[in-house]
C-alpha cells in the first residue's frame, strides 16, 4: 500500500519570522498539517487553503491528545496524504517528543524527515537579551526539562553536576516548580545569588522578564507572575541583560504590534507568493 510523508517540522518559539524556509514551503505543499498547541496561530495561514488542520497536543494542563494517539494519527494521515507536516513548537528533537513520533513512524514503515526549528533555548534567551554562553562568563549550556517530579526518590536529573559542573542552564517547562528546582540547585552547591530570568511569551510583543536570583526568584515571581510558557535561565550570562536588552525595549516604546514583531501582514505575504 502507498503511503504518503511525513515531515516533523520545528515551528520556532514564536515570533512568525524565526520560521525556516524549509518549514514554510512545506506548510504549502501539506495536504494535511498536525500541529501543537503552542504553534503560533499566524504561522498556520502558510497552509493551503484546503489543506486539513488538525489542533493536537496539551498547554497549561488542560489535556487533548495522548502522544500514543499523536503517534497513531500521523500514521493514518500518511496513509491518506502524500504530505503530512507535524508542526511542532521550537525544535523537534528539544523537549518536542520527536524522537518518540519519528520511532512510530519509523516502526509503520512510514517515509519521515526531520526539519529542525529555531529552539526557543537560544532564542528566548537571546530576545531577553541573554546569551547562553559568554566568553568569560560562561563556554557550557545545558537544556534542562523541568517538568519533572521533583519529589521522586530516583531522579533522572543530576543536580549535583547540574549545580556546580555547567555555567548556564537553560529550563524548559519548569515555571510551577521553580522553587524547587532553586532549592535543589542550592542544596547541591549553587550560589544563592546566583542570577535568574524567568522569560514568558518569548519572542511575542508580550513576552515579559522576571529578573533575581535562585534566593528570591520563587517570591518575584509571584509578585510579577508570569504565564505559561516559560522559560528559565540561571548563571551569570543573566546579569548581561541590563546592557543587552533590546526586545523588550522595542516593545515597551510601541516598535512592536501586538502579535509579533517584524512581520507586517503574514497572510498578505502568503497570498503573494501564491499568486
Amino acid at each position: 500500500m502507498q503511503t504518503g510523508k511525513v515531515y516533523l517540522v520545528g515551528a520556532g518559539p514564536g515570533d512568525p519570522g524565526l520560521l525556516t524556509i524549509k518549514a514554510r514551503d512545506l506548510l504549502e505543499l501539506a495536504d494535511c498539517v498536525v500541529y501543537d498547541a503552542l504553534v503560533n496561530p499566524e504561522i498556520l495561514r502558510f497552509a493551503r487553503p484546503n489543506a486539513e488542520l488538525i489542533g493536537v497536543g496539551k498547554r497549561c494542563g488542560q489535556l487533548s491528545w495522548s502522544q500514543r494517539e499523536i503517534n497513531s494519527l500521523l500514521v493514518e494521515k500518511a496513509h491518506k496524504h502524500s504530505v503530512v507536516v507535524r508542526l511542532k513548537g521550537g525544535d523537534p528533537f528539544v523537549f518536542g517528543r520527536g524522537g518518540e513520533e519519528a520511532l512510530a513512524l519509523a516502526d509503520a514503515q512510514i517515509d519521515w524527515e526531520i526539519v529542525p526549528g529555531v529552539t526557543a533555548g537560544s532564542a528566548v534567551a537571546a530576545y531577553a537579551g541573554i546569551p547562553v554562553t559568554h566568553r568569560g562568563l560562561s563556554s557550557s549550556v545545558t537544556f534542562v526539562t523541568g517538568h519533572e517530579d521533583l519529589a521522586k526518590t530516583e531522579s533522572a536529573l543530576r543536580w549535583q553536576h547540574l549545580a556546580k559542573g555547567v555555567d548556564t542552564l537553560v529550563l524548559f517547562m519548569g515555571l510551577s516548580k521553580l522553587g524547587e528546582i532553586a532549592e535543589q540547585l542550592v542544596a547541591n552547591g549553587r550560589a544563592e545569588t546566583t542570577p535568574v530570568a524567568v522569560i514568558g511569551s518569548g519572542t511575542l510583543a508580550k513576552q515579559q522578564t522576571v529578573v533575581g536570583t535562585l534566593e528570591t526568584i520563587a517570591e518575584l515571581t509571584k509578585r510579577e507572575p508570569i504565564k505559561a510558557p516559560a522559560l528559565i535561565v540561571i548563571g551569570e550570562v543573566v546579569r548581561l541583560r541590563e546592557q543587552l536588552q533590546w526586545f523588550e525595549t522595542k516593545a515597551a516604546v510601541g516598535m512592536l504590534n501586538d502579535e509579533f514583531n517584524w512581520l507586517p501582514n503574514l497572510s498578505e505575504l502568503a497570498t503573494r507568493r501564491a499568486a
